[in-house]
Parts: structure tokens; C-alpha cells; sequence
């Protein structure tokens, strides 16, 4: 087991880097606003918006992206604590493009809150409104890898945690 997770490891490190190397500055600027979607204070406010019914979901849909939301939150809160992952240390001449709001960086939780929010609206709302909103759902998740915040497997394990939590909140809300 132990040599599977060393070579996780190196292999998200080595992922890290090459996406630090290859980032330009245009895009540096629309993935710093992309992955603003994702902060604690927009997320909250969406799933007040979700609760009080100010945005144009159904109302069954609404309530399952809003405890959904919450529910990932808290799940990924817990496995950051646990987990205790430090943020991304680029080699000398890298650097993150933005400050990490916390030291962990294991679940990302910018990308477990963008997809817990999109997934349940993916699965109620049309398919010409889901499949923007799915999109921008996962962006929100590769911003933190793409800015250097996040390793790459940080993200898939927030992705993860959005799925889970979302099967769990529909089988338990019919």
C-alpha cells in the first residue's frame, strides 16, 4: 500500500508542476475568477438562494443541491482535518497564483463544493441549463490544480466526495 500511495504522490507532484509550466497569463486571469465560484461565501449564499427558491430549479432540486452542498462541505472538512495534506511546494521558479485560504489541501474544497452544487441541478434541470452548469462545476475544480492551490489529486478526491454525497442525498430524498 505503501508504495502505491508513493507513487500517487509523485505522479500528482509531476502533474502539478507540468500545469504550473504551462500556464499563461490570459488564463491565469479567467481561472482566478472561475475559482471564486467555489469560495465558502458564494457557495452559502447559493444554498440560501437554493432554500428560499431565488433561482429557477425545481423545488425538490433546489433543496438537494442545498443539503447537498452542506453535506459535502462538512464531509470534506473532516477528511482535510484528518488527512492533513500541506498545499502544493513548487520547485524554485513555480509559484501558486493565488494564496490558499487554509494550509490543507487534501480534499480540495473548492472542488467538492462546485460539483456537490452541480451535480443535483445536472440531474433536475434540463439538459441545456445541466450541462453548462455541470461544466462549470468541474472547472470550478480544475481552476485549484491549474492555479497551483491544489494538487490534481486533491480535486479528484473533492470530485469524489460531490459524488458520493450526492448518490447518498438522492437515495435518501427519493
Amino acid at each position: 500500500m505503501t508504495l502505491l500511495v508513493q507513487n500517487l504522490d509523485r505522479w500528482d507532484r509531476r502533474l502539478c508542476e507540468a500545469l504550473a509550466e504551462r500556464r499563461h497569463p490570459l488564463l491565469d486571469l479567467w481561472m482566478r475568477r472561475v475559482t471564486r465560484l467555489g469560495d465558502p461565501l458564494v457557495m452559502v449564499l447559493l444554498g440560501i438562494a437554493l432554500l428560499a427558491g431565488a433561482l429557477p430549479v425545481p423545488g425538490d432540486t433546489a433543496r438537494s443541491a442545498a443539503i447537498g452542498l452542506l453535506a459535502a462541505f462538512l464531509a470534506g472538512q473532516v477528511v482535510k482535518r484528518r488527512v492533513s495534506r500541506p498545499r502544493p511546494a513548487l520547485r524554485v521558479g513555480l509559484h501558486s497564483v493565488i494564496h490558499p485560504p487554509d494550509r490543507f489541501s487534501f480534499p480540495s474544497g473548492h472542488a467538492t463544493a462546485g460539483l456537490a452544487a452541480a451535480l443535483p441541478m445536472v440531474l433536475g434541470c434540463p439538459l441545456v441549463f445541466g450541462g453548462p452548469i455541470l461544466a462549470l462545476g468541474v472547472l470550478i475544480g480544475a481552476s485549484r490544480a491549474y492555479l497551483g492551490v491544489h494538487y490534481p489529486g486533491d480535486v479528484l478526491a473533492g470530485w469524489g466526495i460531490a459524488g458520493a454525497v450526492t448518490l447518498v442525498v438522492a437515495l435518501l430524498t427519493g
